[in-house]
C-alpha cells in the first residue's frame, strides 16, 4: 500500500512517500481503507523526535493520527463491525499511521461515522474531539453555569472545545485573532480576547476551568484568571508525575517528568489551583458519545483546508508553517 512514513527523526526532509506492507489484521482489529485523514501539530512533534522517550516508534514506521474511512475487513473477535461500514477514528498511540491507504485498528478505538458528515469532515475530528471531551468532560467535569477560558479558539481543539462547552451549559471565553473573531462566536464563544489588542489576564477573573493548548507563557498567565479550586489543563504544557504513570513509564522518566512540571505545579498551588497535563487517548466510546451531538449539529467540524494525499508532506508543511487561517487540514485519498 501507499503511505507516508518518517524515515528518520529530525523535520520534513525525513518523510518519505513509498510502499509499505498492507497491515496485519488481529482478532480484535477492524481493517480500514482511508478515505481521509487530517494533520495535528502531535504529527509534526512525532516527526521531529519530541516525543520519542515516551513514544518510542522504530522508524520506518507511518505517520498520522486521525481516519474515517471503511471497513474492508474484519478479525475473527470483532462484533461490533461489519466490512462496508463507514467508520472514524484515532488510533491508539502504538498504533498510529493514518496516512495510507489502510489500517488495522482495534475495534475498541473506532466508530460509526456521523451520517451528517463528509469523508473529508469526520477525519477532522476524532483527536480533538477527543481531546476536548477528554479535559472537559472527564477531568473537568464542567457543569451549567461554570466559566471555561479556551486558549486558541480558532484552532482544532479550540474550535470543538468551545461548542462541547457550550453544549455542556458553561459561559465559554476564548481568545483568537482579529480575523477570527466572527468564527468563535458564530462557534459559540460568550467572550471573545483578540490577543493581538488585550492581554486575557488582566480582563478574565474568576474562572473554573481553563484549557490550554499553546503552553509557556499562556500556561503561566492562565493560572492567574482562574478562581480558588480552579483547574489549568494544559495539551501543551510540560508533563506530570501522573502522565507518567498513565503510560506506565519507569520511576526515572515518571521523576523527570514531575521535574519538568514543578515550576508550573509550584505556581499553580500559589494560585491555589490545580495544574494537570492532558495527553489525548484513543476511545471508540467517546467517539459514540460524540456522535450524536454531531450529527444533531450541535458541534460542527471547522476544516481549513483539503490537500490530495500525494501532498501530504506539503499539508505538514502548511501547518507547521501556521498558515491554516481556522479548525483543521485534511488530506484526502479519494
Amino acid at each position: 500500500m501507499k503511505a507516508f512514513t518518517v524515515e528518520r527523526y529530525g523535520g520534513e526532509a525525513g518523510v518519505r512517500a513509498g510502499e509499505m506492507p498492507d497491515p496485519q489484521v488481529g482478532a480484535d482489529d477492524v481493517l480500514v481503507r482511508i478515505h481521509a485523514a487530517s494533520v495535528n501539530p502531535l504529527d509534526l512533534k512525532t516527526r521531529d523526535g519530541q516525543f520519542k522517550t515516551i513514544l518510542p516508534y522504530r522508524v520506518p514506521f507511518i505517520l498520522g493520527n486521525d481516519l474515517a474511512g471503511v471497513v474492508v475487513g474484519v478479525g475473527a473477535a470483532v462484533s461490533r463491525f461489519a466490512v462496508g461500514d463507514e467508520v472514524y477514528a484515532r488510533p491508539d498511540k502504538d498504533r498510529i499511521g493514518t496516512f495510507a491507504e489502510l489500517i488495522a485498528v482495534h475495534q475498541d478505538d473506532v466508530a460509526i461515522k456521523p451520517a451528517t458528515l463528509t469523508m473529508q469532515e469526520a477525519a477532522s475530528l476524532p483527536l480533538v474531539a477527543l481531546t476536548a471531551w477528554q479535559a472537559l468532560v472527564e477531568r473537568a467535569h464542567l457543569r451549567p453555569g461554570q466559566k471555561v477560558l479556551i486558549h486558541a479558539g480558532s484552532g482544532g481543539v479550540g474550535t470543538i472545545a468551545i461548542q462541547l462547552a457550550k453544549h455542556l451549559g458553561a459561559t465559554v471565553a476564548t481568545t483568537t485573532s482579529t480575523a477570527n473573531i466572527d468564527l468563535v462566536k458564530s462557534l459559540g464563544a460568550d467572550v471573545v480576547v483578540d490577543y493581538k489588542k488585550q492581554a486575557f489576564e488582566t480582563v478574565l477573573h474568576d474562572y473554573d476551568v481553563v484549557l490550554d493548548s499553546l503552553g509557556g507563557q499562556t500556561l503561566k498567565k492562565s493560572l492567574q484568571v482562574l478562581k480558588p479550586g480552579g483547574k489549568a489543563i494544559s495539551v501543551a504544557g510540560p508533563p506530570d508525575a501522573a502522565f507518567g504513570k498513565e503510560l506506565g513509564a519507569n520511576p526515572i522518566i515518571r521523576l523527570a517528568m514531575s521535574a519538568l512540571s514543578f515550576q508550573t505545579r509550584r505556581r499553580a498551588r500559589r494560585h491555589h489551583v490545580t495544574y494537570s497535563f492532558l495527553f489525548m487517548k484513543a476511545s471508540g466510546d467517546q467517539l459514540r458519545e460524540l456522535t450524536p451531538l454531531i450529527d444533531a449539529g450541535e458541534i460542527r467540524p471547522v476544516v481549513d483546508r483539503v490537500f490530495p494525499f500525494k501532498e501530504t508532506r506539503q499539508a505538514l508543511a502548511y501547518v507547521e508553517a501556521g498558515r491554516a487561517k481556522a479548525g483543521k487540514v485534511v488530506v484526502t485519498m479519494t
